[in-house]
Protein backbone atom coordinates (compact mmCIF):
# COMPACT_ATOMS: atom_id res chain seq x y z
CA UNK A 1 0.00 0.00 0.00
CA UNK A 2 1.46 3.04 -0.83
CA UNK A 3 0.67 6.46 0.78
CA UNK A 4 0.58 5.18 4.22
CA UNK A 5 3.40 6.51 6.65
CA UNK A 6 3.92 4.97 9.91
CA UNK A 7 6.63 5.76 12.12
CA UNK A 8 9.98 3.52 12.74
CA UNK A 9 9.59 0.52 15.10
CA UNK A 10 12.13 1.84 17.41
CA UNK A 11 9.87 5.48 17.56
CA UNK A 12 6.85 3.31 18.24
CA UNK A 13 8.82 1.74 20.76
CA UNK A 14 9.76 4.95 22.36
CA UNK A 15 6.04 6.43 21.44
CA UNK A 16 4.17 3.51 23.53
CA UNK A 17 7.03 3.92 26.49
CA UNK A 18 6.10 7.67 26.82
CA UNK A 19 1.96 6.84 27.09
CA UNK A 20 2.46 4.06 29.52
CA UNK A 21 3.53 6.51 32.18
CA UNK A 22 0.30 8.52 31.74
CA UNK A 23 -1.44 4.81 32.35
CA UNK A 24 -0.95 5.30 36.06
CA UNK A 25 -3.08 6.70 38.59
CA UNK A 26 -0.73 8.71 41.20
CA UNK A 27 1.53 9.47 38.29
CA UNK A 28 -1.20 10.84 36.26
CA UNK A 29 -2.66 12.83 40.03
CA UNK A 30 0.74 14.44 39.93
CA UNK A 31 0.51 15.87 36.23
CA UNK A 32 -2.33 17.09 37.03
CA UNK A 33 -1.08 18.96 40.17
CA UNK A 34 1.90 20.08 38.47
CA UNK A 35 -0.41 21.77 36.41
CA UNK A 36 -1.41 24.65 38.40
CA UNK A 37 2.04 25.10 39.05
CA UNK A 38 5.35 24.70 40.95
CA UNK A 39 5.06 22.05 43.75
CA UNK A 40 7.46 20.10 46.29
CA UNK A 41 7.09 16.37 47.17
CA UNK A 42 6.10 17.45 50.72
CA UNK A 43 3.05 18.93 49.19
CA UNK A 44 2.39 16.58 46.67
CA UNK A 45 2.32 14.14 49.34
CA UNK A 46 0.24 15.59 51.33
CA UNK A 47 -2.04 16.97 48.68
CA UNK A 48 -2.54 13.15 47.31
CA UNK A 49 -2.49 11.80 51.08
CA UNK A 50 0.32 9.55 49.94
CA UNK A 51 3.97 8.64 51.07
CA UNK A 52 6.80 10.76 50.42
CA UNK A 53 8.31 7.73 49.43
CA UNK A 54 6.17 6.89 46.58
CA UNK A 55 5.99 10.07 45.43
CA UNK A 56 9.57 10.44 44.99
CA UNK A 57 9.64 7.49 43.00
CA UNK A 58 6.79 8.24 40.54
CA UNK A 59 8.57 11.85 40.43
CA UNK A 60 12.11 9.84 39.55
CA UNK A 61 10.31 8.16 36.85
CA UNK A 62 8.49 11.07 35.40
CA UNK A 63 11.93 13.25 35.48
CA UNK A 64 13.33 10.01 33.40
CA UNK A 65 10.44 10.04 30.64
CA UNK A 66 11.47 14.16 30.87
CA UNK A 67 7.42 14.71 31.76
CA UNK A 68 8.51 16.98 34.80
CA UNK A 69 11.63 18.82 35.64
CA UNK A 70 12.93 20.13 38.68
CA UNK A 71 15.10 23.48 40.40
CA UNK A 72 16.08 23.44 43.90
CA UNK A 73 15.43 26.28 46.17
CA UNK A 74 17.56 26.01 49.17
CA UNK A 75 17.47 22.48 50.54
CA UNK A 76 13.59 22.04 48.75
CA UNK A 77 13.16 21.00 45.79
CA UNK A 78 10.22 22.20 43.33
CA UNK A 79 9.05 20.52 40.58
CA UNK A 80 6.85 21.35 37.46
CA UNK A 81 5.48 20.11 33.89
CA UNK A 82 8.67 19.83 31.63
CA UNK A 83 6.55 21.82 28.83
CA UNK A 84 3.31 22.70 26.99
CA UNK A 85 3.34 19.14 25.19
CA UNK A 86 2.70 17.75 28.43
CA UNK A 87 -0.18 20.58 29.20
CA UNK A 88 -1.85 19.86 26.50
CA UNK A 89 -1.73 15.81 26.43
CA UNK A 90 -3.40 16.21 29.91
CA UNK A 91 -6.42 18.53 28.53
CA UNK A 92 -6.64 16.22 25.57
CA UNK A 93 -7.32 13.37 27.67
CA UNK A 94 -9.60 15.45 30.16
CA UNK A 95 -11.37 16.78 26.75
CA UNK A 96 -11.87 13.31 25.71
CA UNK A 97 -13.21 12.07 28.59
CA UNK A 98 -15.49 14.97 29.37
CA UNK A 99 -16.88 13.80 25.54
CA UNK A 100 -17.37 10.36 26.84
CA UNK A 101 -19.35 11.29 29.95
Amino acid sequence: MQGFSIPLDEEVVDIAEFFKVFGDPTRLKILFLLEQGELGVNTISETLNMQQSTISQQLKLLRARRLVRFRKEGRNVLYRLNDEHIHRILALGMEHYEELF
